[in-house]
């Protein structure tokens, strides 16, 4: 990614780790793709100012590759000294059918990661009020959401932090260009409508591929979601499709369209509110 990057980049070749990835491959290939991923993550951090000395965050963690390899980043990053914030992971169990539920305390606590399992049957809610072969993901997460907010309160901790990365941001743009009429994607960091907990997205420069390679690395313990990833036809699943075909064609306009998220001209857009367009004027 041709972004700055912050000073005193990682090195994952240092010795000494968290215990997570004691048993990680020590193969050079993946030093490359952990400092990589370590670096992008630090640079989102500092990026958008996510960071407070002493604060605590709320890291969710669904048990998919995307969370797991928020939790592995942050840990490593904290391991380093380089993130002066305190975590708490979590896993909302929704109640979807042969969820494994030991899988994350089992995993979490042999890692001696502190963390919290929260039972809420968000499932059989979102069965009910949604047909059969419809979209369950925005109800689904919209009372998950809600939950995640509740806990993070109860928990003392400021920010709520997700494992959404640089296609999820892109996604969500191009979903709402096409089916929204709006230009707008998914904001690395964000206040909920309370003004209570900051959201967070460390991941937002980095890339799934990427994401997906460490995950099978680390031989993360994956869940697999029953309710959504069993749905065809999503518009998010277009939209990936589109952004894998552009990237197979022409290779690097990922990278070149996030730095456009981040290089906005309000006066070459449309958007009246955003540029006076009205009393613009030539120079008597």
């Amino acid at each position: 990614m041709n972004l700055h990057h912050v000073a005193g980049e990682p090195d994952a070749d240092t010795e000494g780790c968290h215990p997570l990835f004691r048993t990680a491959p020590s193969t050079v290939e993946f030093n490359k793709l952990r400092k990589r991923l370590l670096r992008d993550a630090r640079q989102a951090i500092a990026d958008f100012g996510m960071a407070r000395e002493g604060e605590r965050w709320l890291v969710a963690l669904s048990g998919g590759k995307d969370s797991y390899g928020l939790l592995a980043l942050l840990l490593d990053l904290k391991w380093r000294g380089l993130l002066p914030v305190e975590f708490l992971a979590c896993n909302l169990d929704q109640g979807q059918p042969n969820f494994p539920k030991n899988v994350l305390p089992d995993y979490l606590t042999g890692l001696g990661v502190a963390h919290r399992i929260e039972y809420q049957d968000t499932y059989s809610i979102v069965t009910d009020k949604i047909g059969e072969g419809a979209t369950y993901c925005s109800l689904c997460s919209r009372l998950r959401r809600g939950h995640l907010y509740r806990i993070a309160r109860e928990e003392g901790c400021a920010a709520l932090v997700l494992g959404h990365h640089r296609e999820d941001i892109l996604e969500t743009f191009f979903m709402n260009l096409f089916h929204g009429g709006r230009l707008a994607a998914m904001p690395p960091k964000l206040m909920n409508d309370e003004g209570d907990v900051m959201v967070l997205r460390p991941l937002s420069y980095c890339a799934e591929a990427d994401l997906a390679r460490f995950a099978e690395a680390m031989r993360f313990p994956i869940i697999p979601c029953d309710l959504c990833g069993s749905q065809d036809g999503l518009q998010r699943n277009a939209m990936k499709a589109m952004l894998d075909d552009i990237e197979r064609r022409m290779p690097g306009r990922k990278d070149t369209m996030i730095r456009a998220l981040t290089n906005v001209r309000p006066s070459h857009l449309l958007d009246r509110k955003l540029f006076d367009f009205a009393g613009l004027g030539t120079r008597a």
